[in-house]
């Protein structure tokens, strides 16, 4: 590991081309600056600066290096800040994209109880299924259902979720419960768009098999929530994350059908464009968010064990 002030002596060095400078503002002896730079070097086994007589210049690899330092020590920073401040640090304005029928009905409410408890905090909230551009839209933080395409930005995971196929008591009654995948192509599906496009091609599994069902119906939306309402009425079987349907299972007003085929993970993560743009009071609404997401797996774990 490395300690705070090698660090600090890495920026100061890179920042004023002089080691011996660096040492002057830490106040460290040059032989002692000397020795905690070749300790890192050993360590990483790379030359982080080109030595002359007058100056030090940064290799390539030091260039790399010092952006990762140069983040450590502001992490280290809001968090010395976080821990210190009173309750009344947390403030300001957060802008919130996230999916509509999470959002509504999972997070809203719990967005409404951090509120709660930081009033000095502002929320704009956007409830959509279309991917925000952080880079281009009034975002700052985005909730994302499912794997994340790989990209510059900067996530956390909240929880880990997986699809279930559900539909009202009255629509098996009518239409009979499907046994296998395959008879999904006989049933009316309610569809759905994500990112890639319409959401008809369904993935279960069967053991080690993989089994992929291109399914079709007579409604398709936007929105994924209108999709759990369609099913909550009877028009057909929905593809969901748990987290969205669990309330409508318990209550009876959907029936998870399928369940030992649905067995693909949903992670859902928050995302915001670099480490430093993640204020204080944004590292806490995700932890508050981790720690809400926790209490109900275990509650969803408890409740399961009882059921058994």
């Amino acid at each position: 590991m490395y300690a705070t002030t090698d660090l600090q002596l890495l920026i100061h060095t890179a920042d004023t081309g002089s080691l011996s400078q660096a040492a002057r503002i830490l106040g460290v002896l040059p032989a002692t600056a000397s020795a905690s730079l070749k300790r890192i070097e050993q360590r990483l086994n790379t030359r982080l600066f080109a030595r002359s007589t007058r100056s030090m210049r940064l290799t390539p690899e030091g260039e790399i290096f010092l952006e990762y330092c140069r983040d450590a020590l502001a992490l280290l920073q809001e968090g010395e800040t976080l821990l210190s401040s009173s309750k009344d640090a947390i403030q300001g304005h957060i802008r919130l994209s996230m999916p509509s029928d999470i959002g509504r009905n999972v997070l809203f409410p719990w967005l409404n109880e951090f509120q709660a408890r930081h009033p000095a905090v502002k929320f704009t909230m956007q409830f959509s299924d279309r991917i925000a551009d952080l880079f281009r839209d009034a975002v700052d933080v985005a909730i994302r259902s499912g794997k994340l395409a790989d990209s510059s930005l900067v996530s956390q995971q909240l929880t880990t979720g997986r699809r279930v196929l559900v539909a009202s008591p009255a629509y098996l009654q009518h239409h009979g419960t499907p046994q296998t995948p395959d008879d999904l192509v006989r049933h009316n599906c309610l569809l759905f768009y994500l990112k890639q496009g319409l959401f008809n091609q369904w993935r279960f599994q069967n053991g080690k098999q993989t089994i992929d069902v291109k399914v079709q119906g007579d409604r398709m939306t936007d929105d994924a929530s209108i999709a759990r309402e369609w099913a909550v009425a009877g028009a057909g079987i929905a593809y969901k994350s748990w987290i969205d349907v669990r309330h409508d299972v318990r209550a009876g007003r959907l029936a998870t059908v399928l369940d030992a085929y649905c067995q693909e993970e949903i992670p859902l993560n928050a995302v915001y464009p670099h480490r430093n743009s993640a204020s204080p009071t944004v590292r806490a609404l995700l932890a508050f968010l981790r720690a809400q997401f926790e209490a109900l797996d275990a509650a969803s774990a408890t409740s399961t064990l009882a059921a058994e």
